[in-house]
């Protein structure tokens, strides 16, 4: 699988679907959750690979035009119970600009479940 190829693009609707009901579900959960989900859809995507990382900012530029809550806030490394250092990256770049001093992934997960809990 490589990044924009069909099979790729399949697997990032995927992520979008896990990643939509965790949200409303108000789950957080882990890399490899996220990978074991996506591997009985047919997807193998391994959790500590590079793929999963293009799916996750892939699912959130698809899901956002940068004004609203970065999706894969929701997904947490198991040891720090935080997101891997590239969803902070990923958060300061564009379209997202999360640079304000007050800014934290807690916030934006708060902000990710309470957009899916009204849906």
């Amino acid at each position: 699988m490589k990044q924009g190829d069909a099979t790729y693009q399949e697997a990032l609707a995927g992520t979008v679907e896990i990643l939509r009901r965790w949200a409303r579900e108000g789950r957080t959960d882990g890399y490899k959750a996220l990978s074991e989900e996506l591997q009985a859809h047919g997807h193998p995507v391994h959790y500590r690979g590079s793929i999963i990382s293009h799916l996750l900012g892939d699912a959130c530029r698809q899901d956002s035009d940068g004004t609203e809550p970065m999706l894969s806030a929701i997904v947490v490394l198991r040891t720090t119970g935080k997101p891997a250092g590239q969803f902070f990256e990923l958060a300061t770049g564009a379209p997202f600009h999360r640079t304000s001093a007050d800014w934290s992934w807690e916030q934006e997960r708060a902000r990710v479940f309470a957009r899916y809990r009204e849906s």
